[in-house]
């Protein structure tokens, strides 16, 4: 029996790896290419699993990846999203400091707001936080009117079927087993048989390092997965906030906070922490994987990690078992929030790369490999900028491919 032979092999069909296919298809009329994603349904785990923000780029180093496809990002997918009529709506954000001690932080987002491009930012008083925002308090805020949400499993859903129209060949339920180099390119073992591809692109998320190291990549960097748990507001209080408010983020970390985010459907969501998962996709606190805890603890990246964060991470565990905790982190925002207004809600994991010096990888890093390049880090704002890491992605690979 022939083994079904591709030029180009993406791992991951979540909106990263559904970008990064449509990207190629685009680019390469007439190549021959396949997602596999182990999931029966595309966008499993964080392209569906989100707070649906179409992101700014205001939190970015100037010069990063992030900085440079965020706000690029934000606008194609706004393109995207009018020509195939997927929703979404601006609704605008505030990042709110409420105390002094926040204010330099302010100001440097500001400034990097600035420096990144950021459309209609400005800063803004109390009395004027109060118009956007009437139940928010802060002394000083930042206004971004542009900000968007949408439904991100609906732009993935559009991408798959762009990707089929083009040529490409999605098969989901198909997990990779292993990975064998031969002199055209990878074998690619999975649930459902081989395939060949000539070229490998890991955008396999929350198990990107494993897949790397399959296809022997050595690479110092682990995947730890952060759980971040969110609460709904009941529909007659989703009223508290018009839009979406954020606090001043701690510069040190990558994550941004409790923080209010609308949802299409009018509803509120109230969070997330960053919680320490036990499993890759562990959504509740019961989901333990021993394979994925022994792979912790035996990271030396691990535990200078953890050595370097353990009182940032105290904090996010106090929060995440009290739900009192939870409250007095998002009343720092909106005081006028009740214990009653938190009802439960789904989590989402997030795939963050450490490095072996115990580093969060604040960056996108894109590294190329032996017939492959492999997204080891591509947390929030990947999902806003998935069309322009697509796009950077065909731009490394359009050298091999001729």
């Amino acid at each position: 029996m022939n083994t079904p032979a591709y030029d180009v092999g993406v791992i991951g069909g979540g909106i990263v790896g559904l970008g990064t296919a449509y990207a190629c298809l685009r680019r390469f009329p007439g190549v021959r290419l396949v997602v596999l994603e182990k999931e029966p349904q595309l966008a499993a785990h964080q392209s569906g699993r989100n707070s649906g923000v179409i992101h700014s780029g205001i939190y970015y180093r100037p010069g990063s990846l992030k900085a440079k496809l965020c706000v690029n990002g934000a606008r194609v997918l706004t393109e995207f999203c009018d020509t195939k009529r997927i929703p979404y709506q601006r609704c605008g954000k505030v990042i709110v400091a409420v105390e002094p001690s926040e204010l330099p932080a302010l100001e440097a987002l500001y400034e990097r707001g600035l420096a990144n491009g950021v459309p209609g930012l400005s800063r803004i008083d109390p009395p004027r936080l109060r118009e956007l925002e009437p139940n928010a308090r802060g002394i000083q805020a930042l206004h971004l009117p542009h900000v968007a949400i949408v439904d991100f499993a609906a732009v993935a859903k559009a991408l798959a079927q762009d990707i089929e129209r083009l040529g490409g060949t999605i098969l989901t339920s198909t997990r990779l087993t292993h990975v064998r180099d031969n002199v055209r390119g990878w074998r690619l073992g999975t649930t459902r048989g081989d395939y060949d591809v000539r070229f490998l692109i890991n955008c396999a998320g929350l198990h990107a390092d494993r897949l790397a190291r399959m296809a022997g990549d050595r690479f110092a960097v682990r995947i730890v997965p952060f759980r971040g748990e969110y609460f709904t507001l009941p529909p007659s209080r989703s009223s508290l906030v018009n839009g979406l408010v954020y606090p001043v983020p701690d510069p040190s970390m990558p994550f941004l906070g409790v923080h209010f985010t609308k949802t299409l459907e009018g509803g509120v969501h109230v969070g997330p922490n960053a919680v320490l998962a036990l499993k890759r996709e562990g959504y509740t606190r019961m989901d333990i994987s021993w394979r994925d805890c022994l792979e912790l603890v035996m990271s030396p990246g691990f535990w200078r990690m953890a050595q370097r964060h353990w009182r940032a991470g105290m904090q996010e565990l106090a929060r995440s078992w009290s739900k009192r905790a939870f409250l007095r982190a998002a009343q720092r925002l909106v005081p006028s929030l009740r214990a009653s207004d938190l009802l439960p809600s789904p989590s989402g994991v997030r795939a963050q790369a450490v490095g072996v010096d115990g580093a969060l990888l604040d960056d996108f890093v894109l590294r190329d490999g032996n017939r492959a390049l492999h997204v080891y880090n591509a947390p929030s704002p990947a999902a806003t900028a998935a069309l322009t890491i697509g796009e950077t992605i065909a731009e490394h690979v359009s050298a091999r491919l001729r």
